[in-house]
């Protein structure tokens, strides 16, 4: 079996995406599972700034070879910023998914519901 990664710092939901909090600030993108699930990603479909999101809501698409998915806020905020550099390199997504592979940044974070620590979803996906 493939081993994932899966950073302790995180918070995950059952559909493969993660949330890194600090503070009142949060970072979202989807999982090493996730990434190796869906293949080669060839692009990224993310909301504008400024968009309020609530936790559980489709915020966006990613589209690979293999599937189109939609991906699901883990915790509600404000989009503070999008990756931009995923237009032109949605490749991130599969090489650093944790990293330079984050989808969006929001303010004004609210309590996930549901959330998984990294055991849990560790369990998930076992």
């Amino acid at each position: 079996m493939t081993e994932f990664t899966i950073p302790e710092d995180c918070r995950y939901l059952e559909t493969h995406e993660w949330v890194r909090v600090d503070g009142d600030r949060a970072r979202v993108g989807i999982t090493d599972f996730a990434q190796d699930e869906l293949g080669d990603v060839v692009f990224v479909e993310l909301p504008a700034e400024g968009d309020e999101l609530d936790a559980g809501e489709a915020f966006g698409v990613v589209e690979s070879i293999k599937a189109v998915s939609d991906l699901y806020l883990p915790v509600p905020g404000t989009v503070a910023a999008v990756n931009e550099a995923l237009f032109d390199a949605p490749e991130l997504v599969n090489e650093d998914p944790y990293g330079e592979g984050w989808m969006l940044e929001l303010e004004g974070v609210g309590e996930g519901e549901a959330l998984l620590d990294p055991e849990e979803y560790a369990d998930a996906i076992a």
